[in-house]
């Protein structure tokens, strides 16, 4: 469990630049040039008043405007709630960013969702992905974790 934020916003292709100038008028930037750096890495990376990091992806690729219309309400108590990801996009999200927390994160969803997951529609999702990356060792790890220990 990490202490930030992560946020997809569906910016599309093109429209970045105006999207990306009205977050940093109302949030501090997290580095130096993170305007230059969400236009070319497509994530923005800022922090909230009280200090949270936040990572803004500037969504536009199909998978990530699919996850989005999936997304659903989550109630996180006070009768407030937060638009989250299935369980299987968090997935496919982690296993394509692919680093070390990343792993953690789907073995901890994969034992605690087990067999509610969608496993088709996650390897529909990820395959295209992991072969634009160049990275079928990612597939083959989370089959591996698919199938327990």
């Amino acid at each position: 469990m990490t202490q930030d934020v992560d946020v997809s916003l569906l910016t599309g292709w093109g429209s970045e630049r105006p999207i990306v100038d009205e977050i940093l008028s109302g949030f501090a930037p997290r580095r130096r040039g993170s305007k230059e750096f969400a236009l070319r890495h497509r994530v923005l990376l800022v922090q909230s008043s009280s200090g949270v990091p936040i990572d803004i992806a500037l969504a536009a690729m199909p998978f990530e405007e699919r996850a989005i219309q999936r997304s659903s309400d989550y109630a996180i108590g006070g009768g407030e709630s937060i638009v989250t990801c299935s369980a299987e996009d968090l997935i496919v999200f982690k296993v394509f960013a692919g680093r070390a927390q990343d792993w953690l994160d789907v073995e901890g969803i994969v034992t605690r969702q087990e067999h509610r997951l969608d496993r088709r529609q996650i390897r529909e999702e990820l395959g295209p992905l992991l072969e634009l990356k160049e990275d079928p060792d990612a597939s083959r790890r989370l089959e591996a974790l698919f199938r327990g220990p």
